[in-house]
């Protein structure tokens, strides 16, 4: 459980002209769509009905139009605020000079699962002496594409934007009069009281609207269920808070009706404060579905991993022969982008839906997906023959792939044989040969030997910079790019090239405990939070434990006070930039965590 946090300010004070600082926001989910909550208790994203469906609140990207769901004391109050034990429920508590209160939000599960609907429940309680709150429910323009209206109906007042019905109920919640485009309310709160208020929305579907009283119970009965989940994770090694934590974050990311991992729960929050690198990272990319997987074998959770694995094989025969780096929840091939007419959080633009990365080539697909299936293997299960066949096909395109430019892990705009692409064909053959030697792959386990021996004869003598005294971004530069150390664990190197190569990123990329990507990239963006995991897991690999340790206990106080993290950190301040919460931040922390307890010392552990 992540500790409560204090902020002893009037939490209202923080909003700079309707936005707050990226570590203000917690997360909650239901397996289908993310709500991120300001400490200050605004809703301010939620996309409906999933994930990658328009933004019903958008206050994050669009503070005049984008909309929220307000609810906070009236009067000036100080915010402690924690997820209950093993849950993505978030609790937080208001303290005024006249009384407290909480407010417990849970994006609410049914009886057998997840709702066919969208429920978003808010409970009040009262701790002690009198607390007057207000609630405002604002839905925004979902980017300037739709204008919301109240619609009067048998059953009461329901907003419409588009296609989406939402309705708001409760009990003790002292509904107002509201307006054309919202619904608002107010009430005191005493010692005991208990006020519920409770967003219910579909989309181009038939509205159901739930009894309140019935849904509060929803509230524990959606928190037992995180609870159970979180029995079934294994993990007591070091740092088991942050890791169980992270463990939490990713299953918000992932996509239930698929089993689709997505990459962010946002789109279009800005990597520096210039703008423009601003992205949509409601995507599955399989990159991040290998890491994902990782975790999840290793945490003894079979579903999540055998849905993922099922969808991204799925997919890939779908949209075939040619893997792509992403794929939409959906499972298809992502289309274009679309810029949208909002400002972005603070003003910095632009804000778009989709990617331009869609269709680069990056050689390093391969290993990530063959590093997933190596491990399911590993694992106890077994590749159906259809799986087979597809693995030794791929096996033997990386075969001639490797020997292209391609993009590299970053989606630069410059083709380059980066070397952690030909480092990830290294590791797509050398899984190919484990599986075809377990007997789960067919095909010529011969040529991948030879051609996987001949990536690393081509890598050491072509990536490595004497000068540098480092593994480069790719030959003929003395540049460096963190992806190279994603490969002490995967096994390329764990040597003295390695153990160099992490020093010299460490000296020229560095800022503290953080980390820039590439070299250059500190004139574009801030530091990169998984690229500073990433040297810490790779410490580890090269038997510098004392290193990696030191350097966990640093970068994960970095987290929010909820244990967050998003993309980018600016070094100076630890202020947070880019999409959140980032699964490949929480994914970066989980395997370090992983790679860190599997190759050190007993003895040394924290």
């Amino acid at each position: 459980m992540t500790a409560p946090a204090e902020t002893r300010t009037d939490e209202r004070d923080a909003r700079r002209r309707g936005y707050v600082d990226l570590k203000s926001y917690g997360a909650i989910g239901d397996g289908r769509t993310v709500a991120l909550i300001a400490r200050d208790g605004g809703i301010d994203w939620l996309p409906l009905p999933n994930l990658d469906s328009p933004p019903v609140f958008a206050r994050l990207l669009d503070a005049e139009h984008g909309g929220c769901f307000e609810l906070a004391p009236t009067v000036p109050f100080s915010v402690e605020r924690q997820y209950l034990p093993g849950t993505n429920v978030l609790r937080t508590t208001f303290t005024t000079d006249a009384g407290s209160a909480s407010i417990t939000d849970a994006l609410v599960t049914g009886i057998a699962g997840r709702l066919p609907w969208v429920e978003l429940v808010r409970r009040i309680d009262g701790i002690d002496g009198e607390v007057p709150f207000a609630w405002r429910v604002r839905p925004g323009t979902r980017l300037r594409t739709a204008s919301p209206w109240v619609h009067d109906t048998v059953h009461g007042r329901v907003i419409r934007i588009g296609g989406v019905n939402v309705a708001v109920l409760g009990f003790e919640h002292g509904p107002g009069d509201g307006g054309t485009d919202e619904l608002d309310g107010a009430f005191t709160t005493a010692e005991g009281s208990r006020h519920l208020l409770l967003l219910a929305a579909t989309d181009e579907e038939p509205l159901h609207l739930p009894d309140p009283h019935r849904v509060d119970r929803s509230v524990d009965r959606t928190a037992e269920y995180w609870q159970a989940w979180s029995r079934e994770f294994s993990y007591d090694g070091p740092w088991a808070d942050a890791v169980q934590r992270s463990a939490l974050v990713l299953k918000l990311l992932i996509f239930a009706p698929t089993g689709a991992i997505a990459a962010a729960a946002t789109t279009s929050l800005p990597e520096a404060v210039r703008g423009g690198k601003n992205w949509d990272y409601r995507f599955a990319w399989v990159r991040d579905a290998a890491y994902t997987l990782t975790a999840l074998t290793r945490f003894g959770l079979r579903e999540e991993n055998h849905a993922a694995i099922a969808w991204l094989l799925r997919t890939i025969r779908a949209n075939g022969p040619e893997m792509h780096i992403f794929y939409t929840l959906e499972g298809e091939v992502a289309a274009g982008v679309q810029e949208h007419d909002s400002p972005g959080w603070r003003g910095i633009g632009p804000v778009v839906s989709g990617n331009p990365a869609a269709d680069q080539m990056q050689l390093g697909v391969y290993g990530d997906l063959f590093g997933i299936l190596r491990q399911y293997v590993e694992g106890g299960n077994l590749l159906d023959a259809e799986t087979g066949r597809l693995l030794a096909a791929v096996a033997d395109r990386a075969c001639d792939a490797w020997r292209q430019r391609d993009s590299g892990m970053w989606e630069l705009g410059t083709l380059q044989h980066y070397t952690s692409s030909k480092m990830g064909c290294w590791q797509a053959l050398d899984a190919a040969i484990a599986l075809s030697e377990r007997g789960q792959i067919p095909g010529s386990a011969d040529r991948w030997r030879a051609e996987r021996d001949r990536i690393a004869e081509w890598i050491h003598e072509n990536c490595w910079s004497e000068q540098a005294q480092a593994y480069t971004m790719f030959p003929g530069t003395d540049e460096l790019d963190t992806s190279v150390l994603l490969h002490a664990p995967s096994g390329f190197d764990r040597g003295e090239r390695m153990s160099k190569t992490i020093d010299a990123i460490i000296r020229e990329l560095g800022h503290g405990v953080l980390l820039h990507r590439y070299s250059g990239a500190d004139a574009q963006e801030f530091a990169f939070v998984p690229s500073g995991f990433w040297a810490a897991g790779a410490l580890a690999c090269v038997g510098r434990y004392e290193e990696a340790i030191a350097r966990m206990d640093e970068l994960i106080a970095l987290g929010n006070d909820l244990g967050l993290y998003a993309e980018m950190m600016d070094p100076k301040d630890g202020a947070s930039y880019g999409n959140l919460p980032q699964g490949l931040s929480h994914l970066a922390l989980v395997n370090a965590a992983i790679t860190i307890e599997q190759v050190t010392p007993q003895e040394l552990l924290p």
